[in-house]
């Protein structure tokens, strides 16, 4: 009877063992297939829903959560798709969640001041640390500001412009949590990605992570450096990948060119030359227009989107339509600045720890690539800084607001300093602020939009060469069209039209998003700033 028990009792321990190991098996296949982006995950499906309008926005369906396993979802489509009366969204309905609306009860008051409305938003666009996800959502250890709207997930360079306003609030907690989840986001992923979702994973976005560093060193101190060299180090890494292939021959490679005298900058790209999930009918039909490679056409779209300005006659070769794309012939002057910046902070944070030989390395970067941008990026005769065409190897001549990033980032000389600064006072400067570039393209990066991190960079980068009275002028008329817009809807928003005030805001390639994490950041550290700035 006592063996008989053994017997009995290591057979449910078995047992057990092998359910656990089951679940633990199932559960490590559901995860692997997580990280996959949907198209990749769900295939014909993905197609589907996707070229049938199921949701009027392209970006639900992808943030939808699945209920069940990934295999058992696509066999249910497989056994149900040719029945008699299938209908494909009830089908999706019936197998997904749709993306939570966290904001979706919140009220403005509008008898708070634009300062005490941001405030409160806060709470509003936090996001608790996330557990594991089976949907699209990359989780992240720490709590984290989106910027609303229909964008719930954090966003690289946004969240540099919102930690502005952090830091104008004293929510320096806040500020680190931001930065260690990008940090862990480099440390899992081997860069930033564009968001916190699986369809992102192949881009990243304007590099930032190195100005977020440099806020948490002003708020906590000299080891800020020191944590955060070994993220910014990979971060570098990503960025300047394949550059020791580069030959006159072979000048370019993933986001790195090499050109004519041997510098080496660098450009936007994207690892995976296929419509963006989010955007996946809308890049489809911007493919067809097109005489190029669909593929071709498909990693510029992307790489336009790694760059933030998605889209803007920067990126167009007719200046006018987005079939003529070419993100990836061109060198972006705010790119390369931010990359500067980026090997400037290595530099120091070597200082700090008391490499001086690593230290050296980093600052002859910096230095280089300075006298790059201002050979390949300057142009005398119009006196403005441009993107660089390598490919025809000549400037695009689109004027805009990434010309100020020389000033921002204080590599411009005071002599093209204020020739840019004329230019910005003379075409650029409108009622509502600065217009985003001269041209009328209908693409949201274009006139007659305004967006608050170019306002920024270009009130800072004037106050670097002391245009205090054109600066303080953009920020007066920044603050103002801000405020009326915010008295007559009780909304921050993220992007405006500069030219005709009567308008609550600009347009683009999907409706007008309220929030919004990177005006309220900018707009709060403007308001915070004493007069004398």
């Amino acid at each position: 009877m006592k063996h008989s028990l053994i017997f009995i009792v290591m057979i449910l321990l078995l047992s057990c063992k092998g359910n656990i190991d089951q679940e633990r098996n199932t559960k490590k296949s559901i995860e692997t297939k997580s990280h996959l982006s949907p198209d990749e995950r769900f295939g014909a499906l993905f197609t589907a829903i996707q070229l049938d309008n199921i949701f009027p926005d392209s970006k639900t369906f992808v943030d939808c959560t699945p209920k069940f396993t990934t295999d058992e979802i696509l066999k249910k489509y497989q056994d149900q798709k040719e029945t008699k009366g299938f209908d494909l969204k009830n089908f999706v309905l019936e197998n997904f969640e749709l993306p939570h609306q966290f904001s979706s009860d919140f009220k403005s008051d509008k008898t708070r001041s634009p300062k005490e409305h941001i405030t409160v938003l806060w709470s509003v666009l936090t996001r608790q640390a996330d557990s594991t996800t089976v949907g699209s959502l990359l989780a992240l250890p720490k709590p984290y500001i989106v910027p609303g709207g229909r964008f719930g997930e954090i966003y690289y360079w946004d969240s540099y412009f919102t930690i502005l306003g952090l830091q104008a609030d004293q929510k320096y907690e806040m500020i680190e949590n931001m930065a260690d989840n990008f940090s862990y986001l480099i440390n899992t992923f081997g860069h930033i990605p564009n968001g916190n979702r699986t369809y992102y994973l192949s881009r990243s976005q304007p590099p930032f992570f190195s100005l977020i560093v440099n806020v948490v060193h002003e708020v906590k101190g000299e080891g800020s450096l020191k944590k955060y060299l070994p993220a910014l180090k990979k971060e570098y890494a990503f960025w300047m990948n394949g550059s020791e292939k580069l030959t006159p021959e072979n000048p370019s490679d993933r986001r790195v060119v090499r050109l004519e005298d041997g510098s080496i900058l660098n450009r936007y790209w994207d690892d995976k030359p296929t419509p963006r999930p989010e955007s996946y009918k809308e890049d489809v039909l911007i493919a067809k227009e097109s005489s190029r490679p669909a593929k071709d056409v498909y990693r510029d779209i992307k790489a336009g989107a790694e760059s933030g300005w998605d889209f803007s006659s920067r990126w167009l070769a007719d200046s006018k339509s987005l079939a003529t794309i070419h993100t990836t012939e061109i060198i972006p002057v705010d790119l390369n600045c931010l990359l500067y910046h980026l090997e400037n902070t290595i530099g120091k944070a070597y200082t700090s720890i008391g490499d001086l030989e690593n230290a050296k390395i980093f600052n002859k970067k910096s230095i280089g690539r300075a006298k790059a941008i201002e050979k390949y990026c300057w142009e005398e005769t119009k006196g403005f800084y441009f993107d660089y065409d390598f490919v025809k190897k000549g400037h695009t001549n689109i004027y805009s607001l990434a010309g100020v990033a020389p000033l921002f980032f204080q590599i411009a000389n005071d002599k093209t300093a204020q020739s840019v600064s004329k230019i910005i006072e003379s075409d650029f400067l409108q009622s509502g602020g600065l217009t985003t570039t001269l041209e009328n393209t209908g693409e949201q990066w274009d006139a007659p939009n305004g967006w608050a991190p170019l306002q920024w960079m270009a009130i800072k980068g004037l106050r670097n060469y002391n245009q205090k009275t054109l600066a303080d002028e953009i920020k007066k008329r920044w603050i103002s069209i801000n405020t009326k817009v915010y008295n007559n809807t009780g909304k921050m928003v993220e992007k405006y039209n500069v030219y005709d005030l009567s308008l609550e805001a600009g347009g683009g390639e999907y409706p007008v998003q309220d929030g919004f994490g990177w005006t309220n950041g900018v707009l709060l550290k403007l308001l915070s700033e004493s007069n004398n700035q």
